[in-house]
C-alpha cells in the first residue's frame, strides 16, 4: 500500500512539474515577443531591416528565436518568436506580439 501511494505521489508531482514547465516557457516566450516588438517599433523609422535585426537581437538575448517580423507602413511591428524548452520532453512554444512606435 505504501509503495502504491508513493508511486501516485511521484506521478502527481511529475504532472505538476510538467504543467509548471509549460507555463514558465509560455511566459518567457510572451515576454521575449513583447520586448522584441518594442525594440522593432523603436527602430521603425530606420527601416524594416534594421527594425527586424534589432528585434532578433532582443529576442535572442531573452532566449527566443525570431520566426517572423513584419513592419507596417505606420511603424507597427508585428512579430513572432519561438522558445524551446529542454527536459525529458523537449517542446517549442511560440508567441506573437505587436507594438507601435513611441
Amino acid at each position: 500500500m505504501a509503495v502504491a501511494c508513493a508511486a501516485v505521489l511521484v506521478a502527481v508531482a511529475a504532472a505538476v512539474l510538467a504543467v509548471v514547465g509549460v507555463a514558465d516557457t509560455r511566459q518567457r516566450a510572451a515576454l521575449a515577443a513583447d520586448l522584441a516588438a518594442l525594440a522593432a517599433a523603436d527602430r521603425a523609422l530606420l527601416g524594416p531591416e534594421t527594425a527586424c535585426e534589432s528585434a532578433a537581437r532582443v529576442a535572442e538575448a531573452n532566449g527566443a528565436r525570431l520566426t517572423r517580423c513584419a513592419l507596417a507602413a505606420d511603424g507597427v511591428a508585428d512579430l513572432s518568436v519561438a522558445v524551446s524548452a529542454a527536459g525529458n520532453v523537449p517542446f517549442t512554444v511560440a508567441a506573437r506580439s505587436r507594438a507601435g512606435p513611441p
